[in-house]
């Protein structure tokens, strides 16, 4: 068995290969020309990137400290030249140069198409919002269109469905990449079109702007302007932006955004539709309160004004009229009595009866004629005596006058006193 020479860990050659870059100092300070690609701005304030050209790709880093050596925002499609330094990474085992200035130095081939096509198509009004079509609140059928793999497609399905398990999802399996991506991408809107989706998704996940570049084609935007559906655009990630998103019904920043846009969580409509059904309850219990009372209302002026409650009415005041009519003739009754009384006790002096139980008689002669003075009386003639208790028929025998027996009687007076 031979003696092994040489033999290191990894950590020992990646140290070597540290060394070796920074013991060159052609390695220390260089300037690179690329394209910008794949840049991220982290939360640590680092930016990532990649610069690259018809020939190779370098990784490349600006510490946040070193931010004051960039001037502008870095987008993927610049032209830059970055100042720094070449190191190696021992825990990747990757070089990567260090940026500690950055210099623009021109558009990009790809990004200078990008502005190009952006501002012919903003000219022909296709960016305008008065051609952008309202998303539907209540979806049944969600379009999308998409790569059939992938954390785009699984995000937008697991969100709509979280939020609203009874949507039916259509999904287009789209190629999102490559020279093929654009009219796959076309092929797509059209058939969901024709199968008459609530609203469609077309995106994909983030990527450089290689990557996402079907989205800046012209057809697409053509396809997607054009389409009579509402399209909601998710290309990338939220710093991402393309010509669909442009062009697009509505912009979501990201997939999984998109599909919370286009599915109304079910929650929140159960919800509101209690908080409706309470409402309208109160309501309606308001609505048929005020209904009730004036019903009663109503009732009551009925009640009064019905025949039958005047009839109640003038049957109890010709009641009240017939009591006090009863005491008006009760009242009269008694006055008329009283004075029947008094005349009867003043008649009842003149009254012949009386006379006639007190020893008088009632003289009346053959023709029925009361006879009153003895001048109206005959010798012979007959008279009705009229007593008490019966009657008696006479005959006048003789006649003599009160006066002449008057002038007698004081004529035998006379006598007497001589």
């Amino acid at each position: 068995m031979s003696k092994i020479q040489n033999l290191y860990t990894v950590g020992q050659l990646s140290y070597y290969i540290k060394n070796m870059f920074v013991s060159d100092p052609f390695l220390q300070s260089v300037m690179v020309k690329g394209e910008v690609s794949n840049c991220k701005y982290h939360s640590s304030g680092h930016i990532y990137f990649t610069l690259k050209d018809p020939r190779g790709t370098l990784n490349c880093v600006m510490f946040a400290g070193n931010r004051g050596g960039l001037s502008f925002r870095l987008t993927d499609g610049y032209q830059v030249v970055v100042s720094g330094n070449v190191d190696v990474y021992e825990k990747s085992g990757s070089y990567q140069l260090y940026a500690k200035q950055i210099q623009l130095d021109g558009t990009g081939a790809l990004y200078e198409r990008y502005e190009q096509l952006k501002r012919e198509l903003e000219e022909l009004g296709m960016f305008d919002s008065m051609y952008k079509q309202p998303i539907p609140v209540f979806v049944k059928t969600l379009g999308v269109v998409t790569a059939p793999t992938g954390a785009a497609v699984r995000d937008i399905i697991q969100v709509a469905k979280r939020r609203n398990p009874y949507v039916q999802i259509v999904l287009y399996p789209a190629i999102v990449q490559g020279e093929e991506a654009p009219q796959s991408i076309v092929k797509g809107i059209h058939a969901l079109e024709k199968r008459g989706v609530d609203v469609m998704i077309v995106g994909r996940g983030g990527g450089s702007i290689e990557d996402l570049w079907a989205f800046n084609e012209r057809i697409v935007a053509q396809a997607i302007f054009d389409c009579q559906i509402p399209i909601i655009s998710a290309v990338g990630h939220e710093t991402d932006t393309t010509i669909a998103d442009y062009v697009a019904d509505l912009r979501a920043p990201t997939p999984s955004a998109a599909a919370e846009l286009a599915v109304m969580d079910v929650r929140e409509v159960l919800g509101s539709l209690g908080q409706y059904r309470s409402r309208l309850s109160q309501a309606m219990g308001a609505v048929l309160e005020r209904k009730r009372q004036k019903i009663l209302l109503l009732e009551k002026r009925l009640e009064l004004g019905s025949p039958q409650a005047r009839i109640r009415e003038m049957r109890h005041t010709s009641m009240l009229l017939e009591d006090k009519l009863s005491e008006k003739m009760k009242w009269l009754i008694q006055e008329k009595r009283h004075s029947l009384e008094l005349l009867i006790a003043r008649m009842k002096g003149l009254s012949p009866l009386d006379k006639l139980s007190g020893g008088y008689a009632y003289v009346e002669n053959n023709a029925g004629r009361r006879v009153t003075s003895v001048t109206m009386l005959q010798t012979g003639e007959k008279l009705s005596l009229y007593f008490r208790d019966g009657t008696a028929k006479v005959i006048v025998d003789a006649v003599q006058n009160r006066d002449r027996s008057l002038a007698l009687e004081e004529k035998g007076r006379d006598h007497k006193n001589e």
